[in-house]
């Protein structure tokens, strides 16, 4: 896996801004559904990863300071520090002594123990590819992808759902912070398994964004179409207007009229920092159902003035 930065085409002191520009731009370009290339997957599949690192602001620190590797995994540790093996300092000058199972090497050390450390510390420090770090070790299991539809509803709520991966095995997931259409989720662990020894694949989980009848999504922000009934645009008052969780009153100044967009701040949905986006409503006034005697009158009277001090 290579350098998140690096797969997403930004400097180190990238904004957040920047990298959720960037990842959208690649994520656009090497879509499976609409690149059919067949290295695009994989191009889609890197930029998520690198995405997940860069995009979270606890893991991008914990890489910038070398705790984890470029799939987001701990970095193997320990193996500068080791001392004791024969007083050499490290593994400098440490000889095996030989003959009988599992002899002891200096200090006590066995056979069993340092084939220990290493498996350990490649674990902790393995490469995508699994196994010992790609040289020879077990076989790491295939990624299996799937897609999660979720309403804009679920995402204001952080629900919790459940999903069927491939293979029968459900989950529960919760859709994180900040999602995206589009996004990949890496679900490590719950893929294809590779026999006894070796690690377990990954669950590639793409988010779908499904449409919604009333709001559109800007980001984390919601645009919607409210309708403002003609005597409360001309004369003012509360106007009811929409959310994802339950409709809220507020209050629009007299001659408002078709097209003013008013601004509920954190009424969208939610971000990654904890906070949310905003709601907004812009208005259309609507006419009375039906034919108005009154209207009409008013309407056919100012006509005959504006053409008469035409």
């Amino acid at each position: 896996m290579r350098n998140p930065y690096d797969v997403l085409g930004v400097p180190k002191g990238a904004s957040e801004a920047e990298i959720k520009k960037a990842f959208r731009k690649l994520a656009k370009a090497y879509h499976p559904d609409s690149n059919k290339d067949p290295k695009a997957k994989e191009r889609f599949s890197e930029a998520n990863t690198a995405y997940e690192i860069l995009g979270d602001k606890d893991k991008r620190g914990q890489f910038d300071r070398g705790e984890i590797d470029a799939e987001g995994k701990p970095r193997a540790t320990g193996f500068e520090g080791f001392s004791g093996f024969g007083g050499g300092g490290g593994f400098d000058g440490f000889t095996q002594r030989r003959g009988g199972g599992g002899g002891a090497g200096p200090g006590g050390v066995g056979e069993d123990f340092l084939s220990s450390i290493f498996e350990q510390a490649f674990r902790a420090g393995g490469a995508g590819s699994g196994g010992m770090g790609g040289r020879g070790g077990p076989a790491r299991g295939e990624d299996v992808a799937a897609e999660l539809g979720v309403t804009l509803e679920q995402i204001a709520g952080e629900e919790k759902m459940r999903i069927g991966l491939p293979g029968g095995r459900d989950v529960d997931v919760m859709v994180p912070k900040g999602v995206v259409d589009g996004q990949t989720i890496r679900l490590r662990g719950l893929g294809g398994s590779a026999g006894p020894r070796g690690e377990p694949g990954d669950a590639l989980l793409t988010i779908r964004v499904l449409p919604h009848p009333v709001f559109k999504v800007e980001g984390a922000d919601l645009r919607a179409m409210v309708d403002l009934p003609l005597e409360d645009a001309v004369l003012g008052g509360p106007l009811r207007v929409p959310t994802l969780t339950g409709a809220v009153e507020m209050k629009v100044p007299a001659m408002t009229g078709s097209g003013r967009t008013f601004r509920l701040r954190g009424k969208g949905l939610p971000k990654k920092d904890g906070t949310r986006g905003d709601l907004l409503a812009t208005t259309a006034v609507t006419l009375p159902a039906g034919e108005d005697a009154a209207l009409v009158d008013y309407a056919r009277r100012r006509r005959e003035a504006k053409a008469g001090t035409a």
